[in-house]
């Protein structure tokens, strides 16, 4: 099973392709220099196989290399975040 996160910017949403078929994304509304994230969903086939997480990491890899900051409202999101600290440089307080 091969995963492919992208971001599809006139959906304003990351969406992660799994053998090349849509899977699941996370929706940002974009304000000034931060992406608000407040949804995120995985097609119910891909549900309890690590899509979910795959997605949100491959999405926060890409924001950390371009040098951007998030607010999250997707519970998600931040659950995802809390369990990898690593990430949490890049949550700024909601604008």
């Amino acid at each position: 099973m091969s995963f492919l996160v992208e971001e599809n910017p006139a959906k304003h949403r990351f969406e992660i392709l799994v053998d090349d078929a849509l899977a699941g994304f996370t929706e940002y509304v974009p304000r000034g220099e931060v992406l608000v994230f407040t949804h995120t969903e995985v097609d119910d086939r891909y549900r309890n196989m690590g899509v979910g997480s795959a997605l949100i990491k491959g999405t926060l890899d890409q924001i950390r290399e371009r040098g951007d900051r998030i607010a999250t409202q997707c519970q998600f999101m931040a659950a995802f975040i809390q369990r990898h600290p690593d990430y949490a440089d890049l949550v700024v307080p909601e604008p």
